[in-house]
């Protein structure tokens, strides 16, 4: 099968004098989204040559623990969703948004 479209995500990070990140922005044209800030991110790719798993986390200097907490608790959230989307391992599905559940309420993050 012949590839129809290619679509391009860019990270920008601004770095201090010491390399660490002040600023982060990115775009996705098809999606709509333009040079937007963020605090912080997490990028991991499959190497499958190596079968491994590679990652990227950044955040900047302005990121508050409180909202790291969050930012954490709803990602591992989305990991749940898309291991069900990927697997369909309802089993391991369920044990993992308990493991959210738990999260959060150590966290004192649900209300």
């Amino acid at each position: 099968m012949a590839i129809a479209h290619t679509s391009k995500i860019t990270l920008t990070v601004g770095l201090d004098e010491n390399r660490v990140p002040e600023e982060l922005h990115w775009s996705a044209q098809d999606g709509g989204i333009e040079n937007e800030e963020a605090k912080a991110m997490m990028l991991s790719v499959w190497d499958s040559k190596n079968q491994e798993s590679l990652k990227i986390d950044l955040w900047t200097k302005e990121m508050p623990v409180d909202e790291m907490k969050v930012f954490f608790h709803q990602t591992l959230v989305t990991m749940a969703d898309t291991f069900m989307k990927a697997t369909q391992d309802e089993k391991m599905t369920a044990t993992m948004k308990d493991f959210c559940d738990y999260f959060a309420e150590k966290l004192e993050l649900k209300k």
